[in-house]
């Protein structure tokens, strides 16, 4: 097969042809700069890691060990934990823990994310998900959700040939495009056997039809390449990519190669483009192109591979200010928010001020994928999202512009082939977009109280990524943005004091004001420096009328050993406890027992005596007041049956007074 180069190597290969091969891009799948989420006062995912390295294991340590990770937006991490609860205890696997492990694979394994969400879906029954997998059962679950993100159709314009054709640019009520079919030049660019490019303009007419292809008119056009336009709203003023000339020949670098510069011409009253003059901010050395408007068109955006410190891939996006006539500010890299390591292109700003553009060096389909952001007049980005399917494929898909306000645009892709640039082709694209209000109140789930200062967060469930976050105010009432019809969001809250929430939601088009109840689950808070509180351990608990440590309580015991394994200025008091049957000087020798049993096993396992103290307390504090009067049940006296673990000192990096556990 005969090879192409791509519009985003035209940088180092004088053409400004615009797919190639696909390129398949790599999966990058960015892990959190956040610290790990501390339990209270000292990492207890440290301590679970070394309870498992030691030979101990319960389906709590693998939960727990998948939240912290997942909470961090580790999703690699949070896989691994949730599978090996999945695997290893599997009856004790909740509903939430196969959605998690299924968030968690989206970006690894997609086979696997789908089985998830497949049990998932089996266990909740009702749940949002259950009517995609009804759907969708023996297709691609993560396609059809993206698919339902975005409502609009795609359809192959009527001025597409056999070759090259794409990079739709909007000028008045017609369209300007590239292509290297029915150009004027005689030369043959001899990577395609094709003629050069020039640009093309044809009548847009109703649902967004294209006819009547014809040269666009005046002296823009060369024997060489010329692509990639933008207008000024009033159509007077054009912006457009070409091969570096100087008078009328080839430019080329210090390594022989023909670069790309941007240019700007105005047209005549006759409707003649003429009068191009070359922007003062190109140079030999590096490529200038596809260039876009700011709003209030006072900056112009484009693509290039600019040398330098503050250079951050193959080719960046950048702006200029324009100060006046062909006068600009330097060159500004619109920075790690939009730019990566790989190359980012083709960039246009829609009427509701959102900034879409092609890149190769972000998680996608495949090929270039386009992906939106909003873009305020100073130039600072909103949350970058992938636009999803079907406006993007496995293969190369850019120069996407859009009219938001008329649901409609073009983009142009070579999903079509398998030759690159004689692919490519301008799709139509309708949109059937709609918008929910979504608001809500926080409340305590036991008491119905309100809860103001919550921290609610909406997430896209598609890729895991933030969108926006909010504080509730004094009303407890929080509220997003206007959302997506026909996409699922994650809302998940936290506050102080309470266990995190997370709820799916689903919106559609029949609602267009959806109100959510968002109930918080307070936390118990910890006894003063009780250990096993702040380790989220289960209780030690103890047969009637035994003190031996028995097989359930070993597992916990070996939390507090790996807490002082890992914190060797960390002493502990132990405390034993008896119900209330028996005689009261009996149970004082009994918790006593219990209280020297549970040392030696600790004593045992290396930990020095010193470092320990123990007491048994009899019946004189109880967890549940079933007192000699009180009749109660096995189960509640066995709460009673019981060790604690008191923090002696206060160790450094260790809180003993406001730990809270759930």
């Amino acid at each position: 097969m005969l090879k192409k180069p791509h519009n985003f190597l035209l940088f180092t290969l004088l053409t400004l042809l615009i797919t190639s091969v696909s390129f398949s891009q790599e999966n990058l799948i960015g892990k959190a700069d956040k610290e790990f989420d501390k339990l209270a006062y000292m990492d207890a995912r440290e301590i679970y890691l070394k309870v498992i390295k030691d030979g101990y294991e319960s389906a709590e340590i693998y939960q727990r060990l998948g939240d912290t990770y997942y909470w961090n937006s580790d999703y690699e991490n949070a896989a691994k934990w949730y599978s090996l609860l999945i695997e290893k205890f599997q009856g004790e696997a909740r509903a939430i823990h196969y959605l998690r492990a299924a968030q968690s694979y989206k970006g690894i394994d997609k086979a696997q994310s789908h089985q998830f969400m497949i049990v998932y879906s089996e266990m909740t029954g009702d749940s949002l998900y259950d009517q995609n997998f009804k759907e969708n059962k023996d297709g691609d679950y993560l396609s059809a959700i993206a698919f339902a993100s975005k409502k609009y159709e795609l359809e192959k314009t009527a001025i597409n040939t056999e070759t090259s054709d794409f990079g739709a640019a909007y000028y008045m009520d017609k369209l300007v495009f590239a292509s290297d079919n029915g150009t004027t030049g005689d030369k043959i660019y001899p990577w395609t056997e094709q003629p050069y490019l020039d640009l093309f303009m044809a009548d847009r007419g109703e649902n967004g039809r294209l006819t009547n292809k014809q040269n666009l008119k005046g002296n823009i056009n060369t024997e060489y390449h010329e692509s990639s336009a933008v207008f000024t709203k009033d159509g007077s003023t054009i912006y457009f990519t070409r091969n570096n000339l100087i008078k009328g020949k080839t430019g080329k670098d210090k390594g022989k190669t023909v670069r790309l510069k941007l240019y700007t011409a105005t047209k005549s009253a006759g409707g003649v483009w003429g009068n191009a003059v070359e922007l003062p901010f190109n140079r030999a050395e590096y490529s200038t192109a596809h260039p876009a408007l700011s709003l209030d068109e006072k900056r112009l955006y484009f693509s290039s591979d600019i040398p330098g410190p503050n250079a951050m891939g193959m080719s960046d996006l950048y702006y200029v200010t324009l100060l006046g006539e062909n006068t600009y500010s330097t060159p500004v890299n619109l920075g790690p928010k939009v730019n990566t390591a790989s190359r980012e292109s083709f960039p246009f700003i829609s009427v509701q001020g959102n900034l879409y553009f092609a890149t190769d060096g972000r998680l996608g389909y495949g090929g270039y994928d386009i992906y939106s952001g909003t873009i305020d007049e100073n130039s600072k980005m909103g949350t970058i999202q992938n636009v999803g399917i079907p406006a993007n494929s496995e293969r190369d898909d850019f120069a996407l512009i859009i009219n938001e306000d008329d649901q409609e645009g073009y983009l142009s892709s070579n999903r079509d082939g398998d030759t690159g640039s004689t692919n490519d082709d301008i799709y139509h694209i309708q949109l059937k977009f709609c918008e929910v209000e979504m608001t809500g109140v926080v409340v305590d789930d036991k008491t119905g109280a309100l809860l103001p200062r919550a921290l609610v967060v909406l997430i896209d469930t598609d890729n895991n990524k933030r969108l926006v976050e909010t504080i509730a105010d004094k009303d407890a009432v929080f509220s997003f943005p206007a959302t997506e019809c026909e996409k699922q969001y994650l809302v998940r809250a936290t506050l102080d004091g309470y266990l995190p929430y997370e709820q799916i939601v689903l919106t559609t088009s029949k609602i267009i004001k959806l109100k959510l109840n968002i109930p918080l689950t307070a936390k118990d808070p910890c006894e003063t420096g009780d250990l096993g509180c702040k380790l989220f351990l289960e209780p030690i608990y103890f047969d009637f009328d035994k003190s031996n440590i028995r097989p359930d309580a070993e597992i916990e015991l070996a939390k507090i050993l790996a807490a002082l394994t890992l914190y060797p200025k960390l002493d502990i008091h132990i405390e034993s406890h008896t119900d209330t049957r028996g005689k009261k000087s009996y149970n004082e020798a009994l918790s006593e027992r219990r209280a020297q049993s549970t040392l030696q096993w600790l004593v045992k396992k290396g930990v020095s005596i010193d470092r320990l103290t123990a007491q048994g307390y009899g019946e004189s504090v109880l967890r549940i007041k079933c007192s000699n009067d009180v009749k109660c049940t096995e189960e509640e006296h066995q709460l009673n049956r019981r060790s604690m673990f008191i923090i002696q000192d206060n160790i450094p990096g260790i809180d003993n007074s406001q730990s809270q556990g759930e």
